[in-house]
């Protein structure tokens, strides 16, 4: 097998992004060979041994580890990543008992549930995190009141957040009533936080917000905090 760098090999492997495995690898978080890593530095996945973490990544047992695709149904609470310096809980603890190290696919912030993607498919995380590839979402926003006609409008409209102009954003009510509004928002972009952003411009206040699919993956009865293996047919409609 040819050399590859070593931030590539990571990022491939579903383990960090590039830039993420640059980071670690600065702060001497991974070895090769039983000797700390450095930038720049190039392997080859047949022979040498990755560790991140104290884990081996790549193999287990000398062996190529399968491809494993998961669906979890995240909690609120839980940080989108697989350690956390402030103690909080992670979404890591949730996916444990798969048997194999699986890496989220994006995130949900702390405040928000619903479907979360798990894999050890380093290519595909890749190729569905690229703006190029992006698979639309569709969100359930719980908002305070009776949301009117104008602002509902306004929402499915470009707005300017953070200096860049979002696209477009298909509305559907779920439900509406004087004390809430629910709202179910499809998004075609994975700006940060955006749906919130969104709701505070318009001086919403968002009591909820849950994403219910990915695609053609949706979430369905899963239970809260509990994952599940993505059908092949899933599975396969991520990668085309």
């Amino acid at each position: 097998m040819e050399e590859m760098r070593l931030q590539k090999y990571l990022s491939e492997q579903g383990i960090l992004s590039r830039r993420a495995a640059e980071e670690e690898i600065k702060r001497g978080k991974i070895k090769v060979n039983g000797r700390i890593a450095e930038i720049g530095m190039k392997i080859d996945p047949a022979h040498d041994r990755v560790e991140y973490g104290g884990r081996r990544v790549g193999t287990e047992g000398g062996r190529n580890v399968r491809k494993v695709y998961i669906m979890l149904n995240k909690p609120v609470g839980y940080v989108t990543t697989m350690s956390d310096e402030m103690g909080r809980p992670c979404v890591a603890e949730l996916v444990q008992d798969v048997g194999v190290r699986v890496y989220p696919i994006g995130r949900l912030d702390l405040e928000s549930e619903g479907l979360l993607l798990f894999t050890n498919d380093g290519a595909l995380a890749n190729r569905l995190m690229h703006p190029k590839f992006h698979k639309p979402k569709i969100y359930h926003v719980k908002i305070r009141g009776e949301v009117d006609a104008e602002k509902i409008e306004r929402l499915g409209k470009p707005m300017v957040i953070d200096g860049y102009e979002t696209k477009p954003v298909e509305i559907g009510i779920v439900t509406r009533k004087q004390d809430f509004t629910v709202l179910s928002m499809k998004l075609y972009e994975g700006r940060n936080r955006q749906i919130r952003k969104m709701c505070e411009q318009l001086e919403l206040h968002v009591m909820a917000l849950k994403r219910i699919s990915i695609g053609d993956v949706k979430l369905g009865n899963l239970p809260i905090g509990a994952w599940r293996h993505l059908t092949r047919a899933q599975v396969e409609s991520l990668k085309n």
